[in-house]
C-alpha cells in the first residue's frame, strides 16, 4: 500500500486586517511634466483627472518605500512581525530580473526566513496577490500574509513620452491578509488577455538593448514603458463591467450593497464610466486618487484604499469592490472588507 500524504487546512474566512501605505515625499505638479511633452496643465486634466502626483527621490527605493508601509499595515493589523509568515510583492518596477524584492524586504522588517517571493501582473499585481494570500490562509500554508503592491515607475518611463510621461508615478500599499471570524475577501474573478498584449508593453526587449549597446555603444536607447492609451481605454472601458458585476454577484451582493468602490487608478474617466455603467447608490464612496497621485500601478489599489479611510469617505469593516486591470493584459476583482488603517 502506498504511504498516505498528510493533509493540511486552514480557516474559513480571511480578511485585509491592516493597511499601510508610503507616498513620497516629492509633490510634481502637470505644468512640471508638461514642459518636456509638450503639453499643459489643462491638457493632463481633461484626459486624465490628474492635478499632481509623487515622484520618489534616490532614497526612496522600492525596498525602502515597500518596509515603511509594510511596517505600518502589520502595526495597523495589531500583530507582530514575527507572526508575518509570508510576503508577496507585485511589482513591475523592481528593475533585478533575480533576485526578488520580498526576501529583501522580509529580512529588512526582521521577519526571519518566512515565505517570500514577486509576482508580475501589472497594474493588476495588488488584487493578484491579496487571492493569492487569502488562499494561502484558507488552504492552511501560511497564516498571515504580508501584500505589498509598490511601483517606482519613474524608473521606467520616458519623460518625453507623450503618452506616458503625465500618468505614471511612484508609491506603495501594503495589507496583512489573515483569519477572520466573517467573510473579509471575496471570491476573485480574474483574468487575461493576451492578444492585448502589446497595448502596455516594454519597448525593448532586454536582449535588443544588449546587442545595441554592442553595436552601438553610449548611442543605445534603454528600455522605456510605452502604452497605446486609446486602445487600453477602449478595451477597459468595454470588458470590465462583466467582471465587476461577476465579483459583486460571487460574493452573494449587490452594487446597491457597496459602501465603496476603488478601481485601478489608471485614468479618471475610466473611473467616471464604470461608476456609471454599474449604477452605483449615491451612498456608495468612489476612490479617486488619481486626482492626486497619478497612476502607481500595483501601488494604486492601496493608495486609493488608504486616501478613501484617510478623508472619511469610508470606513473600515465596510464593503469594498476592488478591480485592477493592466499589462497582459491583466485584471483581477474582489469584494472585500475594508482594512484598519495607519
Amino acid at each position: 500500500m502506498a504511504a498516505r500524504i498528510a493533509s493540511i487546512s486552514g480557516v474559513e474566512h480571511t480578511a485585509m486586517l491592516g493597511l499601510g501605505v508610503y507616498r513620497p515625499a516629492r509633490v510634481v505638479t502637470n505644468d512640471e511634466v508638461a514642459g518636456p511633452i509638450e503639453s499643459s496643465d489643462e491638457w493632463i486634466r481633461t484626459r486624465s483627472g490628474i492635478r499632481t502626483r509623487r515622484f520618489a527621490s534616490a532614497e526612496e527605493t522600492i525596498l525602502s518605500m515597500s518596509v515603511a508601509a509594510a511596517r505600518d499595515a502589520i502595526e495597523a493589523a495589531e500583530l507582530e512581525p514575527g507572526e508575518i509568515d509570508c510576503v508577496i510583492v507585485a511589482t513591475s518596477t523592481w528593475l533585478l530580473l533575480t533576485p526578488a524584492a520580498a526576501p529583501q524586504v522580509a529580512s529588512e522588517l526582521g521577519l526571519g526566513n518566512v515565505a517570500a517571493f514577486d509576482i508580475s501582473a501589472g497594474c493588476a499585481g495588488f488584487c493578484h496577490a491579496v487571492a493569492l494570500a487569502s488562499d494561502l490562509v484558507k488552504g492552511g500554508t501560511s497564516r498571515h500574509v504580508l501584500v505589498i503592491g509598490v511601483e517606482k515607475l519613474t524608473d521606467a518611463v520616458n519623460p518625453k513620452d507623450r503618452g506616458t510621461a503625465f500618468l505614471f508615478a511612484d508609491g506603495e500599499g501594503a495589507v496583512v491578509v489573515g483569519p477572520s471570524e466573517e467573510p473579509g475577501v471575496g471570491p476573485t474573478v480574474w483574468g487575461s488577455d493576451g492578444t492585448q498584449h502589446h497595448t502596455i508593453r516594454q519597448d525593448k526587449d532586454w536582449m535588443d538593448f544588449f546587442r545595441e549597446i554592442d553595436e552601438r555603444g553610449l548611442d543605445a536607447v534603454r528600455p522605456y514603458l510605452a502604452m497605446e492609451g486609446t486602445a487600453v481605454f477602449r478595451w477597459a472601458a468595454h470588458s470590465l463591467e462583466k467582471v465587476c458585476r461577476d465579483a459583486i454577484e460571487r460574493a452573494g451582493l449587490t452594487p446597491g450593497d457597496l459602501d465603496a468602490m476603488v478601481p485601478h487608478q489608471a485614468n479618471g474617466r475610466i473611473i467616471e464610466i464604470m461608476a456609471r455603467v454599474l449604477k452605483l447608490p449615491d451612498n456608495c464612496a468612489l476612490a479617486n486618487d488619481i486626482e492626486e497621485t497619478g497612476n502607481t500601478s500595483a501601488a494604486s489599489i492601496p493608495l486609493a484604499m488608504e486616501a478613501l479611510l484617510r478623508k472619511g469617505d469610508a470606513k473600515p469593516g465596510g464593503a469594498a469592490l476592488l478591480i485592477a486591470f493592466g499589462a497582459g493584459l491583466s485584471y483581477a476583482a474582489q469584494v472585500v472588507t475594508l482594512p484598519n488603517w495607519k
